[in-house]
Order: C-alpha cells, then structure tokens, then sequence
C-alpha cells in the first residue's frame, strides 16, 4: 500500500466507512485525528525522551524491570535469529527495558526501537504499544495498521502487564522492522508475548507474597507447578490480597476483587489450602468452581519469618491457630522454635482442638519435605509400608490417633524409622503422654518434644475464634446477636473446635435474615455439655471467661450469685 493509499483509507474511515480493518484500530485512527489533531500524511519520527526523562522513568519501573528481566530473556532465546525485537514500556509508553541484535541497532534506533522511545498513542498515533495501553488487552498493529507513514513498515504485537491491584502497570512489546505481508503471520509472536507477560505478572506476585499465602490454578495438572496459569495471594483468612489479571475470570464482572474472600469463588477455605501443596500429586488437587466446573491448584504457604520470637499476630502457617490466649500462644511459639529442627514431636490435646492443623502448620514452618498423612486406627504393617514405598528425601510423616496403632504396626513402624534418619513422625493423640500404650522405643522416637493444645472451654480466644469461623462461613454482613453470642461463648465445647464448627454451620443454614439468634443454634449433641463441670478448676474457669461472672455461671451451669460465692469462699481475684 503506497502512503497516498494509506491516507485516503483513513479519510473512508474518519467518514464512517468499513475497511476491514480491526475495530480498534480504525477507533484509534479517528482519535489520531478528531483528539490529538494528528495528521496522517506526515512522516513524523518517533518521539524519544531526554536521558534525564529516562533515568526517572526507569527508576519508577525498576520493580517491574526486575521481575521481568527473566522473561524477556528467556523469550529472546526462543526468537533469536528472527530479528525480532523486545521492548518493555511503562504504563505511561516509555521504553524502560530493551532486548534487540546488535547487528541491526542503527535500523533499531531510527525506527524509535529502542530505550527512551515513546510509544503513547498520543504522540507515536496508533501502534502496539499506545493501542495495547487505550485496549488494556493484547493487540498486534501490523504495517500499514499504524497511523503515521513512518512507522507502516513495522510489525508490532503487544501485552499489557498488570499489577496485583489489577492496575496497568507495563507493556511488553515484540516487533520487527519489516514482516510478511499477512498480519496472521504474528500469530506466533502474539502466543509468545501473552505469555511472557502472564509469566511476569506470576513473578511480580510471587516477589509480593512472601508472607502470604498463594494459590496458583491451571485448567490442566501437566504445567500446575511450572507454569500456572492465574494465581490468586491470599491472607489468613483467605481474603484476595492480590491476583495476576487470568484471575480476574473467576470474580463477578464489575466487582470488587481485592477484599473478597476465596470461598465466594471457589469450592474451598483457607483451610483447604494445606491439602493442595506440591507434596501431593497434581492430578488430585482438584478445586471446584461455583459454575461448576473445576481447576487445579497449587497453594504455596507463607514464608516462615527470621524471628519468631516478633512474629506478628496474624503472619505465617501458624499466625490463624489463635488469638489472644496465653496458653496458645505459649504453644505456638515453641511450634515455630521447633519446627525448623528434626525433632520428633507429640501433640496431644482433647478430640476437635485441633491437632492435624497444628501438625500442617509445623510442616509448613519447617525446612522443605514432601508431607505423607496416615491414619493410625486399623493401619496394617503392609499398609504403611506401602504408602511409605515412594516417599524420598527429607519428609515429614503425619501419625493421626497413634494411640489406635497396632502393636504389630508398632514394630513396623519402629524399624522403619530406624531405616530413615529423614523421615521426621509427628504424632496426634488425644491421651497423656504417659497414657500411651507403645513400645518405648516407639515412644521415644516420636515424642523428642510435646505440645498440649488446651481444650476450647479453658481459651480466652475464644470470641475470637467464633468471629474468625463465622466470618469465613457466612456472607461478609451475617452476625450473631448478643444473645446467641452468650450462649456460645457459654459453652462446654466437649468437641471443642470441630463442634463448633458444626454448630456454626448448622445456626448459618437455619438463619432466616443476616443475624443468626439463639433460637438458631442448635442444642448440645452432648448430653455432658450442659452439665457443669465441677471437675473444672474454678480459676481456669475464670481465666478462659475473662473474670466475666455471667459467662462463667453459664458455663458451669449456675447461676452470678452462685459464683459470686465461690469466688469469695476461695479468695480468688483477677490477676493484675
């Protein structure tokens, strides 16, 4: 097409005729000339900042030079000797980052391929670059696609790159100085470009997460670990702190993503995210859509902080185990100490406090192993061995209920910890360690330390803990009222956290409105649970309820004055 040619099919254009051009072009042909008053039978050459404009530029990018140099490193190997050539520009369409054969630098330079060129469609009229920041979606500008005659024998295939706020943070452009005439013919450069600017996003958000959780997803298992498709960054209580724009499928159109919680999304909790970690195969980490349909996942857990001794409330796999109890505290302080060591360690506690999550948690505080989870109840010799058969390297072995293990498992099990100094047992139980009926060789093999979950009835965390389940099971504006809030922080809790679990799940489902009242919670199952406990340590009993009397006379079954009493006849006192 000769420059005459180009003119005259823009001026059809700006009359309302269709040429065959792609939408978005012939639209950025009519800004050229109705909003920036462009001219299309000039030649004008690209516009390139001065170095001082560059230095500022480059040094507003230079987190995203960073977490893109891989990427176009590693797309430039696989485009060599095509003359191809890579620009990354800002948001703004300033080249901050250059990849191009040396042989061609001068033709490169002239063509405004280069650092410092300004590729904004208001200055350079319609290209890959400025129509990929206007689009915000992939676009190839081919040739005579360009609006000014200077740059019509270019081809330029460009992909934006988003941040995790789902804002435009860089393009990543790929073009040559001269093409096959098909524009079909960049079919190929435009595979290549999306997905070098999916893997930069993946990178960015990595470099973002360290003390978060992410969860990347894939519609398939072969590239889950290698290269996923969307990945989602996740707080403790699943809340999306960040996501890659592939991501942005799974939300509503329109609506808000950053605050939202996962399990609006997807078929899982926070605390589903343990059971899709590399150390299980691919193809069963299965998550399901609310669409019904599904996609594999691959969570990858916080990074343990430096010093656990100031590890913030809230941070790390064990940050959402408790809230402001002292006995909890105590034990997950020593559980983070601990779990970067070999040592074996026991974790004992009633049934429901929580004791595999505990074990997780120490997993994924601890150096890198692959995990393997056995239930001890009925488990035969052959049975071990043979979920044990492909476990390699350092690994961490989940004993649930070792108290149900056989005795001839027990020697099995003996023998083969015996044969594995990398295999670290961690060991639940719902007995006193002196309970345990295990050969003692077992014993000391598996309890190098104890941890003791308190029951729910002696935490003072345990209004925190309501809101915290309640908050990830209900819609975000659901309540209790102050009288269902009495009652259940009135309770026994015989099946600690796993009953109350169940007795929100129930209360949520048999709700009319948003406010969840005491005629919606379910009676104790346990015919125990409302029987006072006089066993219980009135002390104890004050500490877990915060010195409030009307609690604590729930909770054992009489009435203020009754505690009143008590209190007196002891001489106990709040604790300064």
């Amino acid at each position: 097409m000769t420059d005459r040619q180009h003119v005259e099919e823009i001026e059809q254009v700006l009359e309302g005729t269709q040429t065959g051009r792609d939408s978005f072009v012939s639209a950025s042909w009519r800004r050229c000339v109705e909003v920036y008053g462009m001219d299309p039978t000039r030649r004008d050459p690209a516009h390139i900042v001065t170095e001082s404009e560059l230095r500022d530029h480059r040094k507003q990018a230079e987190w995203m030079i960073g977490a893109a140099r891989s990427s176009l490193l590693s797309l430039f190997r696989q485009v060599a000797g095509q003359n191809y050539v890579l620009l990354l520009t800002d948001a703004k369409g300033v080249c901050v980052d250059f990849f191009g054969d040396d042989l061609f630098m001068d033709g490169l330079r002239g063509a405004g391929l280069y650092l410092g060129s300004n590729w904004s469609e208001d200055l350079a009229g319609t290209c890959g670059v400025g129509a990929c920041i206007v689009t915000q979606e992939p676009v190839t500008v081919h040739q005579d696609d360009h609006f000014g005659n200077a740059h019509t024998t270019l081809s330029c295939t460009a992909a934006p790159i988003f941040d995790t706020l789902g804002g435009l943070a860089a393009v990543l452009d790929i073009s040559l100085l001269r093409s096959p005439m098909p524009k079909r013919s960049q079919n190929l450069a435009m595979s290549l470009v999306t997905n070098a600017a999916r893997r930069v996003e993946m990178a960015n958000l990595m470099a973002e997460s360290r003390r978060d959780w992410v969860l990347r997803l894939s519609s398939s298992p072969e590239f889950l670990d290698v290269d996923p498709e969307a990945a989602v960054r996740l707080d403790g209580s699943g809340r999306v702190l960040g996501y890659t724009r592939a991501a942005r499928r799974l939300f509503p159109d329109g609506g808000a993503i950053i605050g939202q919680r996962i399990d609006e999304v997807l078929g899982l909790t926070v605390d589903d995210l343990p059971d899709l970690m590399r150390d299980r195969p691919t193809e069963d980490r299965i998550i399901e859509m609310r669409d019904g349909g599904a996609l594999f996942g691959h969570a990858i857990a916080p990074q343990a902080p430096r010093n656990i001794a100031r590890m913030p409330r809230g941070a790390g796999p064990m940050g959402g185990l408790a809230g402001d109890d002292p006995a909890m505290s105590l034990v997950l302080e020593q559980a983070a100490k601990l779990a970067r060591t070999p040592v074996p360690l026991l974790i004992t506690g009633e049934t429901g406090t929580g004791k595999a999550k505990l074990a997780r948690a120490i997993h994924m505080a601890g150096v890198p192993r692959s995990f393997l989870a056995l239930d001890c109840a009925g488990l035969s010799p052959e049975a071990m061995q043979q979920a044990c058969q492909g476990v390699t390297g350092p690994s961490t072995l989940l004993l649930r209920r070792v108290e149900d293990l056989p005795a001839t498992t027990a020697v099995a099990l003996s023998a083969l910890l015996d044969r594995n100094d990398s295999l670290r047992p961690l060991a639940t139980t719902c007995l006193a360690p002196a309970q345990l009926e295990l050969p003692r060789p077992l014993f000391h093999r598996l309890a190098g330390a104890t941890l003791r979950l308190p029951p729910l009835r002696q935490r003072q965390d345990l209004g925190w803990l309501v809101d915290r389940l309640l908050g990830r099971r209900a819609p975000d504006d659901m309540r209790l009222s102050p009288s269902a809030r009495a009652v259940l922080l009135g309770r026994q809790w015989p099946g600690n956290i796993r009953e109350l679990e169940q007795v929100l799940d129930v209360a949520i489902a048999l709700a009319e409105g948003r406010v969840i009242d005491q005629t919606d919670l379910p009676a104790p199952i346990d015919a125990t649970a409302s029987a006072p406990a006089a066993e219980e340590p009135l002390e104890e009993v004050m500490e877990a309820c915060g010195w409030n009397m009307s609690r604590a006379a729930r909770r054992l079954g009489v009435n203020r004055s009754t505690i009143l009493r008590r209190l007196r006849r002891a001489g106990l006192q709040p604790s300064t």
